[in-house]
């Protein structure tokens, strides 16, 4: 017995009957042979944690454009925090922790630089429309590897393209509209707690608002700080979920009203302020000029893969890849004057013509 089948067996032995098993998926869309020592959701969480678009996420912005501070989110730094509050979720639940990670490791890959700026350019500019889960599919089938993909099984992709629905229902009750796996529904809620609480974190660091602001009626009923309110929403998912004998992913109703809600202030009061939104008209003017530009000059910046998809869907693929700074600095240098360099011999005196 190899050691992924001892791993496979102690999942048997120790996860809870309606967990996803390893030796249970789906497959992938490529056979492969199994690994020696690592399930299969263990070499997804590998792939998307060692691919490029993957490293990229350092330099994304999560709600605040380029901040100056250390302290501030990213997009890789919220992506780390869902990980986390997700395993911690499917620990307790006895689920299938190695495909929980997998799905939260890239549930955020497809998003544009300046954040959900970016994203509603290009769903503006690219034929059928953007989201960010869409690509973040589509960078693991399609476009990391060259090309080839990273080759994920069906459960880790059916969950990084169901992890969200905009500000639509988190754990909506339709089976079609949430993803197949039950860890796959721990990544879709526990992306929303993610974000509303380390957003209204760095809200308050940034001065955009104070504890004041905050709904009384939400901090009667989450807490008042950071870490309480997870406590709290993870705790209400980990009871409402054994309570209905894990059919599926659940929170309490009260406790989903007072997150929603707290969604609704941050969109609010953080995301669409009047400051934000002068700053979001600016990063807009950014990515459709560069979407212009690279329409009309594709070679060097836009990939010939997938070969079956038009122009405007590879300069999305190639706006969306882009971190903040290096679509700011590809501006720069397209589109605003460069100094000239001076001459070996050294700069000319001022005035006459030399």
């Amino acid at each position: 017995m190899t050691i992924r089948e001892q791993l496979e067996e102690v999942e048997v032995q120790t996860l809870s009957p309606k967990a996803c098993l390893s030796r249970a998926s789906r497959g992938r869309v490529r056979a492969e042979a199994p690994h020696a020592f690592r399930t299969a959701f263990q070499r997804d969480r590998d792939r998307i944690l060692h691919s490029k678009t993957f490293r990229r996420l350092k330099h994304k912005t999560q709600v605040f454009l380029s901040p100056y501070g250390d302290h501030y989110r990213t997009r890789l730094t919220h992506t780390l925090e869902v990980s986390a509050i997700a395993r911690t979720i499917a620990r307790a639940l006895r689920l299938n922790e190695d495909l929980t990670e997998a799905i939260a490791l890239g549930h955020d890959l497809g998003h544009t630089p300046f954040g959900h700026a970016g994203e509603e350019t290009l769903a503006k500019l690219v034929p059928g429309g953007f989201t960010h889960y869409r690509q973040s599919l589509r960078v693991v089938e399609q476009l990391e590897y060259d090309g080839k993909g990273l080759n994920l099984t069906f459960e880790v992709r059916d969950g990084i393209i169901r992890h969200s629905k905009g500000r639509g229902k988190i754990l909506d009750r339709r089976k079609e509209d949430l993803p197949v796996t039950l860890e796959g529904q721990i990544v879709r809620v526990s992306d929303v707690i993610g974000y509303v609480n380390h957003d209204i974190d760095d809200a308050l660091r940034a001065g955009v608002i104070r504890e004041t602001d905050i709904p009384k009626g939400l901090v009667s009923i989450l807490g008042r700080w950071h870490a309480s309110r997870i406590d709290k929403m993870v705790g209400d998912v980990i009871q409402a979920s054994l309570a209905c004998g894990l059919e599926r992913i659940a929170m309490s109703e009260a406790i989903m009203k007072a997150m929603v809600d707290l969604r609704d202030f941050l969109y609010e009061r953080v995301y669409y302020n009047d400051f934000a939104r002068v700053e979001l008209r600016k990063t807009e003017k950014i990515v459709r000029e560069l979407f212009g530009y690279f329409l009309a000059h594709p070679e060097g910046c836009v990939k010939d893969f997938p070969a079956a998809d038009p122009l405007e869907v590879r300069v999305g693929d190639a706006i969306a890849g882009m971190t903040d700074r290096y679509a700011l600095d590809l501006y720069t240098r397209i589109f605003l004057p460069q100094a000239w360099p001076l001459s070996a011999q050294g700069p000319r005196e001022q005035g006459g013509d030399g």
